[in-house]
C-alpha cells in the first residue's frame, strides 16, 4: 500500500513539475470541489465532514499536494428514519397517540424528522407523551426496556461502527432532564406523589428516556 502511494506520489511530482505549488494546491481544490457537487447531484448528503491533508478542514483551500481531499458524507436522513421507525415498531398500540408522538431534538430545538442536519450534530430522540416512563418500564403492554434500549441496540447493529476501520456512529440510551422551552408538551409536572424517591414527587418534572446519537471517527 505504501509503495502504491509512493507510486502516486511520483507521477504527480512529474505531471507537475515546473507548475508553482500554489497552483497545484487550487487545481487539486477546485477538482474535488468540482467532484462533491457531482456527488451531490447523483444523490450524496449535503451534510458531510470535511478532511484535508488527514485533518478536520474547513475549506478545501487547506491542502497541500497531494492531500488527499477526503468528504465523509453524512448518514443521518438514513439513520433517524430507521429510529423513528423502529421506536414506532416497539411502542404500544392502543391509541396510537404514543407512536406519533416521537420527536428528533437537534441543538436544543426540535426539528421535522426528514431535516438535512450537520454531520457533527448530537442528534436526540424522545417521545413528549406525559407516561413516557411507564411505556419504557414495560406498564403498557410492552417489554421492560424495549421501546429505546432496544431501538439503540437495533440501531448500533445497523449503523454502529464494529468491525468498521473508517467512521461510524454511536448510539446511547439515557434518561435526560429536557428544560422548558424545547417542546410545549416538556417537561411534564407529577400531579401526584410516586414513591420515596426525591424525583418522584408531586410538582417535580419528569426525565425523559432518549436514544442519544452521534458521528464517531
Amino acid at each position: 500500500m505504501m509503495a502504491t502511494f509512493e507510486s502516486f506520489e511520483r507521477e504527480i511530482q512529474l505531471a507537475t513539475a515546473g507548475i508553482a505549488p500554489e497552483a497545484i494546491n487550487k487545481a487539486l481544490a477546485d477538482f474535488a470541489r468540482s467532484e462533491l457537487r457531482r456527488a451531490q447531484a447523483a444523490g450524496a448528503s449535503k451534510s458531510y465532514q470535511l478532511y484535508v491533508n488527514g485533518r478536520l478542514a474547513r475549506s478545501e483551500d487547506e491542502v497541500i499536494a497531494p492531500g488527499p481531499i477526503v468528504y465523509q458524507f453524512s448518514l443521518w436522513a438514513e439513520i433517524i428514519a430507521y429510529a423513528i421507525s423502529e421506536l414506532q415498531r416497539r411502542s404500544p398500540v392502543r391509541s396510537g397517540r404514543f407512536r406519533n408522538s416521537f420527536i428528533v431534538i437537534v441543538n436544543g430545538q426540535v426539528v421535522p424528522h426528514d431535516q438535512d442536519v450537520a454531520a457533527n450534530s448530537e442528534v436526540i430522540v424522545t417521545n413528549f407523551q406525559p407516561y413516557i416512563r411507564k411505556a419504557e418500564a414495560g406498564l403498557l403492554g410492552t417489554k421492560r426496556f424495549a421501546i429505546f434500549d432496544g431501538t439503540k441496540r437495533a440501531l448500533a447493529r445497523r449503523f454502529g461502527n464494529e468491525g468498521r476501520t473508517g467512521a461510524g456512529y454511536l448510539f446511547e440510551t439515557k434518561w435526560l432532564n429536557i428544560s422548558a422551552g424545547v417542546h410545549p408538551e416538556i417537561p411534564y409536572v407529577l400531579k401526584h406523589s410516586q414513591g420515596r424517591r426525591k424525583d418522584r414527587q408531586a410538582g417535580m418534572p419528569i426525565s425523559y428516556p432518549a436514544v442519544i446519537m452521534s458521528m464517531v471517527l
